[in-house]
């Protein structure tokens, strides 16, 4: 006979969620943020403001002898006007670091954006659940992942056993910033987005400050890099800047100084990583802007298109092509006095022949395969015995 679990209320406390640098109370429950308060304030763009508001690596962390588990939220999902639905963002649950389950929370508030105008609507909905049951007995360390693409407030914990926060395992924590691709544009879930991959892979701690359209090398994010504990870092840069065709190469070069000068001034040991893009054919050679290619929009299909004069360059702007020989020049000069500075060329993680075999869908984010195969790669490169993250002396 089937008995409805005895429910205890946990109150969501900061002790109980990790990969969020910042958690705002608001009248539904707790907003976790990926950038702090400081950081907030001096944003303007709504584009950041979205995607530092989605948790993508954030989750849930704590022990306990559950078989039943259930997360009140509500979401805020988007909507592209002409687009196909996107679909619900995805809940993983990870029970002693192994897939246990994940679903999805219906319902919740719709942003519709209009992507001719930039114009947007809101449409209020209700919180829903998502409910993970069948749980082993035996006391148990419980992840749950938050929909990396889903602005998400935590309403209410509930477990049919008393929760106690996760202790501290001794992983190394491992601090990432980059644009939508590193956010998780496209991956299948939370946990297989490529630095969740490869953070289980090399077993450490994410904090994954991946920003949709964002990482433009704003001081804000370079200070909040800065001010965040961590014992390795890593900073992709480069497609954001290209795409938004946001500087020349006269900016771009001291611009990536200071970022890096900034987050040297927090952690002046660390080993860090400078990651240039991936392969992106339509940007190698042509500058930005990015738009939107409306013939393949009126076919129900998003893709994207690049719409500078690669004659442009001789004036400076930026390809990725520009970007990579730039940031590799930059690297190679700084690391005279800085060791434990390291740079990887994107192209590793994802080239020519990648291209060819995976091409990315909407000619700008890697799919589900992708996500792993980057993942995969920056595993085995980062974190190689002679790699810039190896747990000796770089």
């Amino acid at each position: 006979m089937h008995t409805e679990p005895h429910w205890i209320t946990t109150p969501l406390t900061a002790e109980l969620l990790r990969g969020a640098l910042d958690l705002e109370r608001t009248v539904h429950g707790l907003l976790p943020h990926r950038l702090p308060a400081r950081a907030r304030a001096q944003n303007t763009d709504p584009q950041l403001e979205m995607a530092e508001s989605q948790p993508s690596g954030v989750r849930l962390a704590f022990r306990s002898r559950a078989t039943a588990v259930e997360l009140d939220t509500l979401p805020t999902k988007r909507a592209y006007t002409g687009a196909p639905p996107r679909p619900d963002g995805v809940y993983e649950l990870l029970v002693d670091g192994e897939p246990a389950g994940r679903t999805t929370v219906p319902g919740g508030h719709t942003v519709t954006v209009d992507m001719s105008t930039g114009a947007t609507e809101l449409r209020p909905g209700p919180p829903g659940t998502a409910r993970f049951t069948g749980l082993p007995e035996h006391a148990k360390d419980i992840e749950i992942w938050l929909p990396h693409n889903e602005i998400t407030e935590l309403v209410a914990l509930r477990t049919d056993a008393p929760v106690e926060p996760l202790p501290d395992r001794g992983r190394r924590v491992w601090l990432h910033h980059g644009s939508s691709i590193s956010h998780g544009s496209d991956a299948e879930g939370p946990t297989s987005t490529w630095p969740a991959l490869a953070a289980r892979l090399a077993g450490v701690e994410l904090v994954n400050l991946g920003l949709g359209g964002s990482a433009m090398l704003d001081p804000f994010t370079a200070r909040a890099l800065r001010d965040t504990p961590a014992d390795l870092l890593s900073v992709k840069i480069g497609i954001n800047v290209v795409n938004q065709d946001l500087m020349r190469l006269r900016a771009f070069t001291p611009a990536v100084h200071g970022f890096l000068d900034t987050i040297r001034e927090g952690h002046p040991d660390t080993p860090l990583l400078v990651v240039s893009p991936i392969l992106c054919p339509m940007h190698e050679d042509t500058p930005g802007p990015t738009g939107y290619d409306f013939a393949a929009l009126a076919e129900g299909r998003l893709s994207f298109q690049a719409t500078g004069d690669p004659a442009e360059t001789a004036n400076g702007k930026l390809t990725l092509a520009v970007v990579r020989a730039e940031l590799a020049r930059i690297v190679e000069r700084r690391a005279v006095d800085d060791p434990r500075l390291h740079y990887l060329d994107g192209r590793d993680l994802y080239g020519e022949s990648d291209a060819a075999e995976l091409p990315l869908p909407d000619r700008l984010h890697p799919d589900a395969a992708t996500h792993r195969r980057i993942g995969e790669r920056f595993a085995r490169l980062a974190f190689a015995p002679d790699g810039p993250f190896t747990d000796g002396t770089v």
